[in-house]
């Protein structure tokens, strides 16, 4: 795939070029100057109480932005106390942030729709930019946030403003750019759990024309899961990161921002509780297992060895901004990098049955996007623009049976499967060398990846009145993918066609053929099939192959109608019924198996014999094979929305309704090894966000902010959800039913009271409140339910000398739920989960200068 790779670096150098050139932009197309990018205005007389965005890549109030966008200032993320994107969600109950079994294990979610969950085949619905910059997996979203302005969440498709993967939001993250004036700041935190955290940014002049900016970020914290084997803790924070900005505004029309930044996570990471014991409980601890049994919301584990995340993000880009008349232009071009490094004790128990499992991955990132926005003076606007995405992944994963593995499985089976062998071996000719269940078999996964894709979007605003403007968007994407497998199954007993020695020994006993196909296909006279539990690695058919491609192409054209009125200079209402896209994402995990309509698995010698496939047909069934998929199609969203945005002094409020479906919703269930990765024909939800702010005197203000979802799967005739009593996952019709982890109710409300000594000290109080309602955690596990409520709260003495002392808590009640479920790896009948991070509280000093 080299090809690919030398065009993308080629490209991304020629929109550098771009961007160095303003007589080349003047040629293409570009967009909004660099203030518009920051959103906040540096007028001195700008209203503090007036919110600046770009939802709609354009400078705008709030009111005056006819989207659904919540929007955290760095004022409420300073109260909040907020360090990344996990923590968000606290302020913003349309968004939904969720972590599981490593550090960077993060799926979002808008409205309920969401996908990724640490398979690195798919691309989110929710699209997360950080100034400008497309960050297209969770690897490179979680890290600490930089010197934010503000973020801004702008909810259901958003495909004309955003070239790349908006079919259920955007998250969009503005930092501060640098200044013309030098100042900064410093911050020190501690906190429980030895928690210390070191921020810091210093900005000022170079020259008239040339400033710059940079800072660093250190994050460390004790774990919160005790693990009662290592006598170690689990669920660290152990981060650090740096970023670098130069900004050259050689004249007031064009303006050149350059960012550079890097990131370590070096985490031990993370901790699963044992939700419930099942029966191989006590076979665990018969062979030397102190697994905890039945403890959800305890924190503590039992691990043969503690778990490493070693996370390494980083990237450069470059922003130009240039102002010709009327029209502005913009052009940012970047790359980014991502390396990881896994280390897990797959079974989450200190028995070493099913070992470890490492995982190593590269991605190489390249965008490029240029825009121009129009500012006519007439009733006609408009905003176009084109958008290029490169991306290569390189990942190895292995996985390897440990030690108590073989004796685990005989004390399961009453020693049959080491008893068996001997038999079976004989009965079944060409089985490789190596004892069944030996130390070291396992598996390797390699995958190798490419995905190119281009876009050309733009959206039209006309202005029928002074009050009435109709707005029409368009978005045009083709997305290309190629995937290479390379992976090898070293278990030397899942390769058995147990059927076969079932087959065999019968003919030993006399049977017919037909007799034998019989009796070799039912467990009650087949001893050897009670031995299918222990076959954990089956044979993989790489691809691509003569059936198999290995390849997606795409393409989508989407669009945004939508009417604004401004009912007077304090409220306006705004319809708009829009569509969006997400291409194909591929299944790169243990189950990226070929799809039921290639292959249907089954052995050559049961009754009745498999039925003709065009795998089988071409002669590459192998032994054991089995279905499931290799991609999900694309994801097809369409919301019609009815909106009211009012403000007044002291007064804002923000009201959507909308009716949102998804065809082809790309459902990603982990299953505890694995990941079944498939389309929901059709999800819907219906619902409303409501959010306000009062200030009854200028030094109170409250907020509040609610979300109400009634979600289904309208058609998943496809589905999969876990049996309620085995836990294992099973192929179910899911039409009708409610998506798990969606909460029906949400809400989120703060306070904030400033008080001002004469002397010019101010004494700040704030405090936030997330509320969900009650919600089934995992499909088809109603007795497994979780509603969450978290209290946060600061105190802030600001000193005339610009130093600022903070006592901070989060989770104050110490509120306990488990944020998921999954069946036990190797252990039948039993599920774990990873239950939420307790209070933390601590006090900081920060000094701005």
């Amino acid at each position: 795939m080299n090809g690919p790779r030398a065009m993308s670096r080629g490209i991304l150098l020629a929109g550098v070029a771009f961007s160095i050139l303003p007589g080349a932009a003047m040629a293409q197309t570009g967009g909004e100057p660099e203030e518009s990018t920051q959103g906040v205005s540096d007028s001195a007389d700008t209203d503090e109480n007036v919110i600046i965005v770009t939802a709609s890549k354009r400078e705008a109030t709030l009111q005056d932005t006819p989207i659904a966008v919540s929007v955290t200032t760095a004022e409420q993320i300073e109260d909040a106390q907020i360090r990344d994107i996990l923590d968000i969600q606290t302020l913003v109950p349309s968004l939904r942030v969720g972590q599981g079994g490593i550090s960077a294990n993060t799926t979002l979610s808008i409205r309920g729709f969401g996908n990724g969950s640490n398979n690195i085949g798919i691309e989110p619905s929710v699209g997360v930019f950080v100034d400008g910059v497309y960050r297209s997996r969770a690897l490179a979203q979680i890290g600490d946030l930089p010197n934010v302005q503000r973020v801004e969440v702008l909810r259901g498709p958003q495909s004309t403003l955003f070239g790349k993967n908006a079919s259920a939001g955007v998250v969009s993250i503005v930092t501060r750019k640098p200044q013309f004036e030098f100042g900064g700041f410093g911050e020190i935190s501690y906190g429980n759990f030895d928690a210390l955290i070191v921020r810091g940014d210093v900005t000022g002049p170079i020259t008239d024309t040339l400033a710059f900016s940079i800072g660093g970020n250190l994050n460390q914290r004790d774990g919160y899961i005790r693990d009662t084997n290592l006598n170690q803790d689990l669920n660290e924070r152990d981060r650090w990161s740096t970023r670098g900005q130069l900004l050259f505004e050689p004249s007031e029309d064009l303006s050149f921002r350059l960012i550079a930044d890097y990131e370590n996570i070096d985490e031990v990471c993370c901790g699963g509780v044992n939700v419930v014991d099942g029966p191989t409980g006590a076979v665990s601890r018969a062979l030397g297992s102190t697994v905890i049994p039945n403890n959800p919301l305890g924190l503590t584990s039992s691990l043969t060895f503690a778990p490493f995340n070693e996370i390494d993000n980083f990237g450069v880009s470059l922003q130009t901004d240039w102002s010709l008349g009327a029209i502005d232009f913009t052009a940012i071009s970047a790359y980014r990098g991502v390396r990881v490094d896994l280390n897990q004790d797959s079974d989450f128990s200190n028995l070493n049955s099913l070992a470890r499992s490492a995982i190593d991955t590269d991605i190489d990132t390249y965008t490029l996007e240029l825009r121009a926005a129009s500012n006519f003076d007439g009733p006609l606007n408009f905003l176009v623009g084109g958008f290029f995405f490169q991306e290569n992944i390189d990942q190895v994963q292995d996985f390897q049976f440990g030690e108590d593995f073989a004796n685990f499985a005989n004390a399961v089976t009453g020693g049959a499967f080491s008893a068996l062998e001997p038999t079976i071996r004989a009965l079944v000719p060409g089985i490789a060398p190596g004892n069944f269940g030996g130390v070291g078999q396992g598996r390797l996964l390699n995958f190798d990846y490419a995905n190119t894709a281009f876009s050309i979007f733009g959206e039209v605003n006309y202005a029928i009145t002074d009050r009435l403007t109709a707005t029409v968007g368009a978005n045009f994407t083709n997305d290309r993918k190629q995937v290479v497998q390379d992976n090898i199954s070293t278990d030397v007993f899942a390769s058995v066609d147990l059927i076969q020695a079932g087959f065999n020994a019968a003919l030993l006993q006399g049977a017919t053929p037909e007799q034998a196909g019989v009796l070799a296909s039912s467990p009650g006279t087949n001893p050897f099939l009670g031995l299918r539990a222990f076959q954990i690695v089956p044979p993989f058919l790489n691809f691509p192959n003569e059936i198999e491609d290995g390849r997606t192409n795409d393409s989508d054209l989407a669009y945004t109608l939508r009417l604004t009125y401004e009912a007077s200079d304090n409220l306006t209402v705004y319809a708009t019924h829009a569509t969006g896209f997400k291409a194909s994402s591929f299944n790169l995990s243990t189950d990226s198996r070929p799809f039921g309509t290639d292959f249907i698995p089954g052995s050559p010698f049961q009754v009745p014999p498999p039925a003709s496939s065009p795998i089988r047909d071409a002669g590459l069934a192998l032994p054991n094979l089995t279905a499931g998929t290799r991609f999900a199609g694309p994801e097809e969203a369409t919301v019609y929305e009815l909106g009211v945005k009012g403000q007044w002094q002291g007064f804002a409020f923000n009201l959507a309704i909308f009716d949102q479906t998804l065809e082809g919703f790309q459902a990603n269930l982990f299953t505890g090894d694995g990941f079944v990765l498939g389309n929901a024909e059709e999800q819907s939800v219906r619902g409303f966000e409501f959010d306000t702010s009062v200030s009854p005197i200028p030094q109170l203000t409250f907020t509040a902010a609610i979300t109400y979802l009634d979600a289904t799967f309208d058609s998943f005739t496809g589905g999969v959800a876990f049996n309620p009593a085995t836990f294992s996952a099973v192929p179910t019709d899911l039409s009708g039913e409610t998506p798990a982890g969606i909460p029906e109710w949400s809400g989120s409300f703060s306070a904030a009271y400033v008080h001002e000594f004469g002397d010019g000290t101010t004494l700040r109080f704030y405090a936030d409140y997330l509320l969900e309602s009650n919600v089934e955690i995992a499909q088809g596990l109603s007795q497994f339910k979780r509603s969450v409520e978290q209290l946060n709260g600061t105190i802030s003495l600001g000193l005339t000398n610009g130093i600022e002392l903070t006592a901070w808590a989060r989770n104050l009640t110490n509120a306990a739920y488990l944020q998921g479920v999954f069946p036990s790896p190797g252990q039948p009948g039993s599920l774990n989960g990873f239950r939420n991070q307790p209070r933390t509280y601590g006090g900081s000093i920060r000094f701005k200068f």
